[in-house]
């Protein structure tokens, strides 16, 4: 563990360098659009870095609240499986009737593993005060990259529909109350010295994730003017497109991981001080 955090950064500094380049340089230009679309490599990277993250903001905080209670942990336990085996039933139910949904077997059952793997994965390598620990930090950075998203989105509209925002599009109104509500997260975990903040804001965080899934799915279900998904059976991209799309999300992945890594190990060190301070003042004030 000594090294790893220095062997990350190196990779992620290697990995945003070949990205940068497979983006500007590498990957064809697109025939309709021109070199705008070329946003497209970090535009859609961000908005699946931030879904990630605030999916963890979400678990981290469902854990925070069951934590306490035997019964409410051993509950969501069986409940993180059941979303796994759902997946599984819902994958076969997709490969059976092909072209009844506009996205792939694997994909709902990778996405219902995933979630699953996540979870155990938190409750196991995290404590209960870590959990709020880790879901403060996924949504301090999962605010920084859907900022990205809703900078480079207009960017990308302007030349290609003629207007900067399009107000009635369900796509682009649903990220931006996302992006609104994990700033209120944000805000209320800053200024508010209540006790019962951490508790508070885990609350607003799980009711917060259910914009996650109307973004996701929006254009799928709604009309909109947002691009059909080209990725998990909604549409084609090119194969060398595709890889530098990867490219750059498993770049902006690592990006995320290492500024998550620092935050917390920060968060864990403000927290530890400010529990020694309270020490030492009971101390004195109990010196006679």
């Amino acid at each position: 563990m000594k090294y790893a955090f220095p062997i990350l950064a190196i990779l992620t500094a290697l990995l945003l360098r070949f990205a940068l380049r497979g983006a500007l340089i590498d990957a064809p230009t697109e025939q309709t659009m021109g070199e705008v679309q070329r946003i497209f490599y970090y535009h859609v990277p961000s908005a699946w870095t931030a879904f990630l993250l605030f999916f963890i903001n979400f678990v981290a905080s469902i854990q925070y609240l069951v934590r306490p209670s035997e019964r409410a942990d051993r509950a969501a336990k069986w409940v993180a499986i059941a979303v796994s085996v759902i997946a599984g039933i819902a994958a076969v139910f997709v490969y059976l009737r092909p072209g009844s949904y506009q996205v792939k077997p694997s994909a709902v059952a990778i996405t219902g593993f995933a979630i699953t793997g996540i979870y155990f994965a938190i409750r196991k390598f995290f404590s209960q005060q870590g959990t709020d620990a880790l879901a403060l930090v996924a949504a301090e950075v999962g605010v920084v990259f859907c900022t990205v998203v809703l900078v480079t989105g207009p960017i990308w509209a302007r030349p290609v529909w003629g207007i900067w925002w399009a107000p009635g599009d369900i796509r682009l109104t649903s990220t931006l109350v996302m992006w609104l509500i994990y700033v209120s997260y944000l805000v209320l975990r800053q200024f508010s010295s209540s006790s019962q903040t951490a508790r508070l804001a885990a609350v607003l965080a799980v009711f917060g994730a259910l914009d996650i899934p109307l973004v996701y799915f929006s254009i799928w279900f709604f009309r909109t003017q947002h691009p059909q998904p080209v990725i998990g059976g909604g549409g084609s991209i090119d194969p060398h497109m595709r890889s530098v799309l990867f490219i750059n999300w498993l770049a902006f992945l690592c990006l995320a991981a290492l500024v998550c890594w620092s935050r917390y190990r920060l968060e864990i060190l403000q927290r530890r001080w400010h529990e020694a301070q309270a020490l030492e003042a009971l101390e004195h004030r109990g010196e006679p």
